[in-house]
């Protein structure tokens, strides 16, 4: 089953994600219904904010592109990328490893049309826990730790135009508000439960 997209303005993006508790078939559910609705929407990234739900929870998949990223490191052994696709991430945190931080362009589901410069660290750890409530540790570079740093982000409530260089975040004002409206006009159509 697919899910509606939150778009930029809707009170959820920027609510951080409650931990995840309870691993059991109702999370299994959301996690393919994110899946199936980031492949509907051609992204390689969704977090539970981008589906209406604050929760602390993101699926990441590259498709072919992981084959790209080569091999990273799980659990203390090298695995490739590809094999790792998708990956649920419950409670995720990301450290950065010592390397400064290199600028990329991005984009987000929950912002059609609207793209710009990020900076983010090239390497990362990741410790989260996966579908089963296990714990694990990534090392990783490249796009999966750009997509990686950019759903995890969106669980603690914080966007991606939050880390562009405010030059860039001014020029894209004018495309925010409209997301804005649009956003606002939504909520006044929807009916209250």
């Amino acid at each position: 089953m697919t899910l509606r997209v939150t778009q930029y303005g809707e009170e959820v993006l920027r609510q951080p994600g409650r931990r995840v508790e309870v691993f059991n078939g109702a999370l299994r559910e959301l996690a393919q219904s994110m899946r199936a609705t980031m492949r509907v929407e051609e992204g390689i990234g969704l977090a539970a904010q981008q589906v209406g739900e604050a929760l602390h929870f993101c699926v990441v998949d590259l498709g072919p592109a992981a084959r790209e990223e080569g091999e990273v490191e799980m659990d203390g052994r090298p695995v490739p990328a590809s094999l790792l696709q998708p990956l649920y991430l419950a409670n995720a945190t990301v450290e950065p490893e010592p390397a400064g931080e290199i600028a990329a362009e991005e984009g987000c589901l929950s912002f059609p049309g609207v793209r710009g410069e990020v900076p983010r660290p090239p390497r990362i750890r990741v410790s989260y826990q996966d579908l089963d409530g296990a714990p694990h540790t990534l090392r990783c570079a490249g796009l999966l730790a750009r997509c990686i740093q950019h759903e995890v982000d969106h669980c603690n409530g914080v966007l991606f135009i939050d880390r562009m260089d405010p030059a860039e975040r001014t020029a894209l004002r004018p495309a925010l508000r409209k997301l804005e409206k649009k956003a606002r006009r939504s909520a006044l159509r929807e009916p209250s439960a």
